[in-house]
């Protein structure tokens, strides 16, 4: 009779095992006395400090990519991204330009010298505020990053509670200068005719307040609080909405005055 075969031993599936974070191979120095201590320590903020701002050049890097693929892009403005505000014209996130680039490449000595040189090198990051008066430069790629570096902080110095914090985005200043003011509203006049009036009595109807007296009081330097003034020429009479207030009334750049 033929021996049997013995049964083939199942093969136990091994578990998959999660990546672990490499630990540093190199060598940590042991403070032995004071001075040691505190060179260990100034060595290691220089190297958080590089560290930081490696990255932050990283990200302005980005940015200016973005910046020059999308230089004239009708819809981020030359941004690359899209900052997006809430009704009350806070900002609210940040999402990529859904557009097609303009340009297919930017120039490596361009994006170097674009992220660490002119007013725009930080255009198109998010940087982060907080009511306690911290506050972080626009280094941020996204409002995610700048979101996470203010929860950071408020774990740090505020027992992880939010206190109110923000964050903000820097637009280029080419969009910004886009958008035009509107414009003041003009000065109305208004000719009286037969007022039956002199020049003087006319005239009188201005404020008597000083420039000094109707600043003090909060009121317009210029018209006193009344929003026009009365002019007279040769028997001709008007009226002029003050050009310094608009006709509010309201205080704007006092006048400097000098004691006697």
């Amino acid at each position: 009779m033929a021996a049997r075969k013995p049964a083939a031993r199942k093969k136990t599936t091994t578990t998959r095992r999660k990546p672990v974070k490499r630990t540093s191979a190199v060598r940590k120095p042991r403070a032995t006395n004071r001075k040691e201590k505190l060179a260990i320590w100034a060595a290691t903020k220089i190297g958080e400090q590089a560290e930081k701002h490696t990255q932050t050049v990283m990200s302005r890097k980005d940015a200016a990519i973005l910046r020059m693929t999308h230089e004239g892009c009708p819809r981020c403005k030359g941004n690359g991204q899209i900052f997006t505000k809430g009704k009350d014209g806070s900002f609210t996130g940040s999402k990529p330009c859904p557009a097609k680039p303009t340009k297919a490449k930017a120039g490596r000595m361009r994006v170097a010298l674009a992220a660490r040189f002119g007013a725009d090198k930080n255009t198109g990051l998010v940087g982060w505020t907080c009511p306690c008066g911290t506050k972080e430069k626009p280094r941020y790629r996204d409002a995610r990053m700048a979101t996470a570096a203010l929860r950071t902080h408020e774990r740090k110095k505020h027992g992880g509670k939010s206190v109110g914090g923000a964050w903000y985005g820097q637009i280029p200043q080419q969009a910004a200068s886009d958008t035009p003011a509107p414009p003041p509203p003009a000065p109305v006049s208004k000719t009286v005719e037969n007022s039956g009036l002199t020049d003087q009595e006319w005239e009188k109807q201005n404020t008597p307040l000083t420039p000094a007296a109707a600043a003090k009081k909060g009121l317009c330097w210029c018209c006193g609080g009344q929003g026009r003034l009365f002019t007279a020429f040769g028997g001709d009479h008007a009226v002029v909405v003050c050009n310094i207030c608009r006709g509010t009334g309201q205080p704007t750049n006092t006048p400097a005055t000098t004691n006697a």
